[in-house]
């Protein structure tokens, strides 16, 4: 029987440390295949924060291609083909009543996902699959010790999805996090660029105009792109609807203090 390694995740987007893993992991000779299982709506994460579904497993697509292993590194699309939101146990049934008689499942997880397991739907069973924990920076892998393999040679990711795509709205380089490749295609997409999160946020305060975190996040960005006025505007309703947001209030006084600044009248000061 083939054993399959499970990686499960967003991948939002991919990046070398994703790829890393499932490297060491052939390497060890844990497994003769890892396969990414791309997630398109996790949980554990508001839907807003994720790229399309097809442009993740594209990326996806293309740093497996690029790994050691292009031949034992793959993505799936398993789980856009059931109910959303995505379960692993689901997942994990799916897959083993239609490829069971063929292959032979474990899972790869990290440090933090393994840190609150207990939380996820039925995650007795999942403990019934032989699982390897590779270690988070911060994370503690003491849960579940006894019924888990901790991989303590495992290559440590010094980031996370979350930090390559702040870096990206913030324009800075990212060259040293992602596949060429995947740097090109998020590129091209305009992927969680500034102006493609506004859009979405303005379609999002569209359709719940009385969101106050809607509002704190897209002013973020005008802050960021230092657009004073649609920055102030933001952070200013946000106190409208939540008064005691000590965010927006602090926003609101750094941006206040630029324009006047900035702005300040010479005849009068």
């Amino acid at each position: 029987m083939k054993r399959v390694m499970l990686y499960f995740g967003s991948f939002n987007p991919v990046h070398k440390g994703h790829i890393a893993l499932a490297e060491h992991v052939i390497d060890r000779q844990l497994c003769d295949e890892v396969v990414l299982v791309v997630s398109p709506q996790s949980p554990y994460k508001e839907a807003g924060e994720l790229a399309p579904e097809l442009d993740r497993f594209e990326m996806a697509e293309i740093a497996c291609a690029a790994s050691k292993y292009p031949e034992r590194i793959k993505p799936s699309v398993v789980e856009f083909l059931l109910p959303k939101p995505s379960y692993t146990i689901d997942t994990l049934r799916y897959l083993k009543e239609n490829h069971g008689a063929q292959m032979r499942f474990s899972i790869l997880m990290g440090g933090d996902q393994i840190a609150r397991l207990d939380g996820w739907k039925e995650y007795e069973r999942i403990l019934e699959y032989p699982v390897y924990v590779y270690p988070r920076r911060g994370a503690d892998t003491s849960r579940f010790a006894d019924r888990t393999t901790l991989l303590e040679d495992a290559p440590l990711q010094e980031f996370a999805a979350t930090e390559v795509r702040n870096r990206i709205g913030l324009g800075e380089d990212v060259s040293a996090m992602l596949e060429p490749a995947v740097a090109d295609y998020i590129r091209r997409k305009g992927l969680w660029s500034p102006a493609s999160r506004i859009e979405a946020l303005t379609a999002a305060i569209a359709a719940e105009p009385e969101n106050p975190a809607l509002y704190l996040e897209r002013g973020r960005l005008h802050y960021r792109l230092n657009a004073w006025g649609p920055a102030l505007n933001d952070f200013n309703r946000v106190l409208a609807i939540d008064p005691g947001n000590a965010e927006a209030r602090q926003y609101t006084g750094m941006v206040q203090e630029i324009l006047d600044f900035r702005y300040k009248d010479i005849y009068n000061p």
